[in-house]
């Protein structure tokens, strides 16, 4: 890539994907030309936006003078690539492509830097292209430049977000309205929140990719999605969210990356917030990613996480931000910055981190029963911090008087801060105790620091 464009020609930008949020940057790229040139400080132009189908309808009617199905051939033309494809193939093979040859790329293509995004900070770093992917995480919420680029004098310690909209619409839907969680599901997908298969949402996945996201840029590591623990929130009940309620807490599913003395544990599932918690208040489809860093203390970052304009707006502002560069110079080759210190950095099992548990178990209504449980979390090292009966639960989950005679009592337990290993090992022996009846729920909580 060379130090700085000093031709008057326009720089050229090629677009791969015209879906939902490729059509609005299109459009972006087409009507807003003279002001986005503008901001960079030099001519821009669209040069052609790569599709299967170029009869296909779009949410903007994009000129048919730039619709062409050689995607090569627009990569090799192109001074910028902005990858809006989506998946892991042909994108990964063109993203690589265009690196490799020095092309700058815009991405916002999260399952692929989640999977693959090593191999392609490799090639950007060897040949000196720019990589920039905003909009892979929180949408229109710029995270990823403060961290990589504000906080980049400071050390991060944790990185803890609501980063998919579908799953913290359902549950706040689950928590304000007690909607049971197929409606809440149900009426996601009529808003348009959720997609007709919504396993990737629902199940953590794509949660799971952002945080592999997260913890490659906040401790310069390569990590990947097979790097973090998931769990989604298809077991989270009706029950579960009264239970929270009434102690105090909110459900939300979680993306938390950490750093200790060993190393870092990525995660991701549902866990109990303490209703004062900042990202307790966040509603709807919102997204919002919580910071520590040892100098800057906490910082919050919060807006829309989904949706064709929002997610334009994240990626225009990496094409704005990759186009000055490439007129004016960058300041240093490669943009990604996750290889930096990899070698002191490595994913560590879930097992190693420290936690807190929400257990809540049906026992049996004699004497001595709390006595017994409580000696099993003592040898497993694990304290209680709380503890509720509400009474008792019946076969279909609900609160049920007759049931408390004739099958036992419910008890709620949150425990102190222990290791994950520790707390999973106490859950099994609960399990196997003839005291104990069923263990309904095991949630992990986070206190506020």
């Amino acid at each position: 890539m060379s130090a700085a464009r000093t031709t008057a020609e326009p720089l050229k930008i090629g677009l791969l994907g015209a879906g939902n949020v490729g059509s609005q940057v299109a459009r972006t790229l087409v009507e807003e030309r003279a002001l986005i040139s503008s901001r960079v400080g030099a001519p821009i132009k669209l040069i052609g936006v790569a599709v299967r189908d170029v009869e296909a309808p779009r949410d903007w009617k994009i000129p048919g003078e730039l619709l062409t199905t050689d995607a090569e051939a627009l990569v090799d033309e192109a001074d910028l690539i902005i990858e809006l494809m989506g998946g892991l193939e042909p994108a990964g093979t063109l993203v690589e492509r265009a690196l490799r040859a020095g092309t700058a790329v815009v991405t916002g293509n999260k399952a692929l830097l989640a999977v693959q995004g090593g191999k392609l900070s490799q090639a950007a770093a060897e040949s000196g292209a720019l990589l920039r992917f905003e909009a892979a995480v929180g949408g229109a919420i710029p995270i990823l430049r403060p961290i990589q680029e504000s906080l980049s004098g400071d050390r991060i310690t944790k990185v803890m977000g609501i980063v998919n909209g579908t799953t913290n619409y359902i549950l706040d839907q689950m928590d304000s309205t007690g909607a049971a969680f197929y409606d809440a599901l149900a009426e996601a997908q009529r808003l348009g929140y959720a997609e007709s298969d919504p396993t990737a949402d629902v199940e953590g996945h794509d949660a799971a990719a952002k945080a592999a996201i997260l913890g490659a840029l906040a401790f310069h590591a390569p990590f990947s999605i097979d790097d973090v623990y998931c769990e989604g929130i298809t077991s989270v009940t009706s029950a579960d969210i009264e239970a929270a309620a009434a102690s105090g807490y909110v459900i939300k599913l979680l993306a938390i990356v950490e750093k200790n003395d060993d190393g870092a544990i990525l995660r991701v599932h549902p866990t109990l917030l303490p209703r004062t918690h900042p990202l307790a208040s966040v509603r709807g489809a919102f997204n919002a990613v919580f910071v520590v860093a040892e100098n800057a203390g906490e910082l919050m970052f919060y807006g829309q996480g989904a949706g064709g304009l929002p997610t334009s707006s994240a990626i225009m502002g990496d094409v704005v931000s990759v186009a000055r560069r490439l007129h004016s110079g960058p300041d240093h080759p490669g943009t990604t910055d996750t290889n930096g210190d990899s070698q002191t950095v490595r994913a560590l099992p879930v097992d190693d981190a420290r936690t807190q548990y929400y257990i809540d178990m049906e026992v049996a209504d004699r004497e001595g029963v709390i006595a017994e449980v409580a000696r099993v979390l003592a040898d497993h090292h694990v304290s209680i911090e709380s503890m509720r009966q509400p009474g008792s639960v019946s076969t279909d989950g609900e609160v049920d008087t007759e049931a408390a005679r004739e099958r036992g009592a419910v008890v709620q337990i949150v425990t102190h801060l222990a290791k994950e290993k520790h707390l999973s090992d106490t859950v099994s022996t609960l399990r196997a105790l003839d005291v104990v009846l069923a263990v309904n729920s095991v949630l992990r909580v986070e206190v506020e620091q």
